[in-house]
């Protein structure tokens, strides 16, 4: 079969797992494009480790990894299978490749990876294989990531990294879909199509010096993180589609990207 590109998805607030409008459309028309993947390796923004954790649960738990929000979203479940098999050879040749790798039998999926799987893949019969960012590391470092599971990930395994193309939650103002986002939030994303659709990876593993009001779009780095890791498992030179770019609370940039691995 032809392989599965790898795929950037911005997950936005967990109220979406209650109702993801627009987003949630984009999220199951981009899955519904594809052959269904035999697994889904997922990188979620909020699972951040030291090295490189591949999770093998046979059963995934829900993680409810938020506070705050209505009674009714601690109530949602997204009762998925893992892949152990695949998770255990995803890092013996991260191993084989220099990277410290480690596995946990014990670790669900938090919300960066069940709220758009959800959408995507609503009967939850397709098998999940979280690993764990470091949100301490660089985007280089990431990339580098990315390119050791591209010679790692079978053909019919979909790598799917979430996060979110802007978060500045300190600007975040509720409610407000559909007002004009602050011009730095598109900006931001015009930037980051720009490089990505001419491919210009040195400038995007720069973004922090390069990209217009960097800090500002992200005053941390973690929810931008993970699609340095989709672009460098996803071919050298990668036919690049952007699926969504919707900004919801005013101030969230929810782009979705494919990279191709032909």
């Amino acid at each position: 079969m032809t392989r599965l590109p790898t795929v950037f998805v911005s997950h936005g607030s967990p109220m979406l797992a209650l109702g993801a409008g627009e987003t949630g459309t984009a999220w199951r028309s981009l899955a519904q494009a594809l052959p269904t993947p035999r697994a889904v390796v997922m990188l979620s923004a909020h699972w951040s480790a030291p090295v490189p954790v591949v999770g093998i649960a046979v059963q995934h738990d829900t993680i409810h990894d938020f506070g705050g929000f209505p009674p009714p979203l601690y109530e949602v479940r997204y009762d998925t299978q893992g892949d152990p098999a695949l998770g255990a050879q995803l890092a013996a040749g991260l191993q084989l490749a220099g990277w410290p790798a480690r596995t946990d039998a014990e670790r669900g999926l938090d919300h960066g990876a069940w709220v758009p799987l959800k959408d995507m893949y609503p009967a939850a019969d397709v098998p999940v294989v979280p690993i764990a960012i470091n949100s301490q590391q660089s985007p280089e470092w990431h990339y580098r990531l990315g390119q050791a599971l591209a010679g790692l990930l079978p053909d019919d395994v979909l790598l799917v990294a979430s996060g979110s193309l802007t978060h500045n939650l300190y600007e975040i103002e509720w409610g407000r879909d559909g007002e004009t986002p602050p011009p730095y939030v598109t900006a931001f994303q015009d930037w980051f199509h720009d490089k990505l659709s001419t491919g210009d990876v040195a400038a995007l593993l720069d973004y922090r010096n390069q990209a217009p009001e960097a800090a500002r779009a992200h005053p941390s780095e973690e929810h931008l993180l993970p699609i340095f890791v989709a672009l460098g498992a996803a071919s050298a030179q990668p036919a690049v589609t952007r699926h969504f770019a919707k900004v919801t609370e005013r101030i969230l940039a929810m782009d979705v990207y494919s990279f191709s691995r032909d």
